[in-house]
């Protein structure tokens, strides 16, 4: 009778196994909690061997941070079909999955902490925003957006981080009606905007346009009309 060995892993496929052990354990408790013993025996390693692959907790949590922000800024990738309200609800959703599933990890990526260096989060998160920024200019149609057009979009995308931080500590308000929010609140930044602007009232019109009557935006103008009535 034989036994089955244990396959051996390569340099990259172990460094990358490592990294998802620990993404996974900073995702149910904040890192600071969690130590490299814990890391290693969730591996199926031992200690001395995490080392061999990663200088210490520090750069492994950095590359744990830094798969988190990929994964995050993918979140807002979204195929440019149909109305620009559905898309920014899909985009909405699956954001809050990876808060809903990440917790801790997001409030490390987002306020930063004691162990990784402010200069490296900051990137982190800078290259989030990025890309977050760089996708909703595109679903706008936008390569080059006036100075009002960059506030609202750079503006939303910071109310949305802050509305999940918030949400996380608590959970008070059921995530739907949150994601749902965080649209309409796009499109009152874009009517408020338009109303001193004309430029954003042109982009306001050619949004409405496309927009059907069950849709996040014109649910918006419902909810508006039935409180002035």
């Amino acid at each position: 009778m034989t036994t089955g060995a244990r396959r051996r892993m390569g340099v990259e496929e172990r460094r990358q196994q490592l990294i998802g052990v620990a993404l996974e354990l900073f995702s149910r408790r904040s890192p600071d909690e969690v130590s490299i013993d814990e890391i290693a025996s969730a591996a199926g390693i031992s200690r001395p061997l995490v080392y061999h692959y990663f200088p210490g907790k520090l750069s492994l949590y950095e590359a744990a941070l830094r798969r988190a922000s990929d994964d995050l800024a993918a979140r807002f990738e979204e195929p440019h079909q149909g109305p620009l309200g559905a898309r920014l609800l899909r985009v909405m959703r699956r954001y809050f999955d990876f808060v809903d599933e990440h917790g801790p990890g997001f409030s490390a990526l987002m306020r930063g902490g004691p162990a990784v260096g402010s200069s490296t989060t900051n990137a982190l998160v800078d290259s989030v925003r990025q890309a977050a920024f760089v996708q909703i200019l595109s679903h706008l149609d936008v390569t080059d957006p006036p100075a009002r057009l960059e506030l609202i979009v750079r503006s939303w995308i910071s109310l949305a981080e802050s509305t999940a931080l918030i949400w996380l500590d608590g959970r008070r308000i059921p995530r739907a009606e949150l994601e749902v929010q965080l649209v309409h609140d796009f499109a009152a930044l874009v009517a408020v905007s338009a109303a001193y602007d004309e430029e954003m009232g042109a982009l306001l019109r050619r949004i409405a346009e496309s927009e059907p009557a069950d849709g996040p935006f014109a649910d918006l103008v419902g909810r508006l009309v039935s409180l002035a009535g």
